[in-house]
């Protein structure tokens, strides 16, 4: 988890400006939305600069603010240092907590984090199902240690029916933007399965990618 808060310090990006075409109010509401994770990405960077300093202490402290005035990605980062007991006592209920705060707000990094917890059992009692349900929400925004989770509790059958299919076209998704483990892990169900489940499986890879991650399954 700590690759994630790390991750999301760089990541936090300005927003888009919205679709061509977009009407006038989509338009307005989109750059309105851009303006503010502009701000809120330049007001969590103190953080982000203690943090990559090593000095977490004053990242918790920087961030904690921030958090409780609702912002998602000072809420998300907060999770992470609760989570992994940095700069603070590891608290994994207070975790989940901002996690959930930063997840129902639609954060893909957040939401990840919620579906990890429920899936280690931390500060929530386990629950695969829970689990696959916010790593979904995670996947359909294009993040890929939610695809590759999913990949793996497809696989598993955690939370899910175990498909190989679904666990192969998620594991062929993450290796077509780089992931090697994502690859590596294709490659090995291939071994467990019939040419027509792998056509299938790469079939619904190229669909689920076209439609930019969303509805993504059989």
């Amino acid at each position: 988890m700590r690759l994630v808060i790390a991750a999301m310090i760089v990541l936090i990006g300005l927003g888009s400006a919205g679709p061509a075409g977009a009407g006038h109010k989509e338009a307005v509401a989109a750059r309105t939305a851009a303006r503010q994770d502009a701000v809120d990405a330049i007001v969590v960077s103190v953080g982000g600069r203690a943090f990559k300093a090593g000095d977490y202490m004053t990242a918790v402290r920087e961030w904690r603010p921030l958090a409780e005035q609702g912002n998602k990605y000072a809420q998300n980062l907060l999770g992470g240092m609760y989570n992994e007991g940095e700069g603070i006592n590891q608290d994994y209920e207070e975790a989940v907590k901002w996690f959930r705060k930063s997840a129902e707000q639609g954060l893909a990094q957040a939401q990840f984090g919620l579906g990890f917890m429920y899936a280690q059992g931390r500060g929530v009692l386990e629950d695969d199902k829970e689990a696959v349900t916010w790593y979904f929400k995670s996947a359909a925004q294009g993040y890929v240690n939610a695809q590759y989770n999913l990949g793996v509790m497809h696989d598993q059958g955690r939370g899910v029916i175990q498909d190989w299919v679904l666990a192969h076209m998620w594991y062929n998704i993450v290796g077509a933007n780089g992931d090697k483990v994502g690859a590596a892990n294709r490659e090995k169900i291939e071994k467990l399965m019939t040419s027509t489940q792998i056509a299938e499986a790469q079939k619904l890879a190229r669909e689920c990618m076209a439609k930019k991650y969303k509805g993504c399954g059989r």
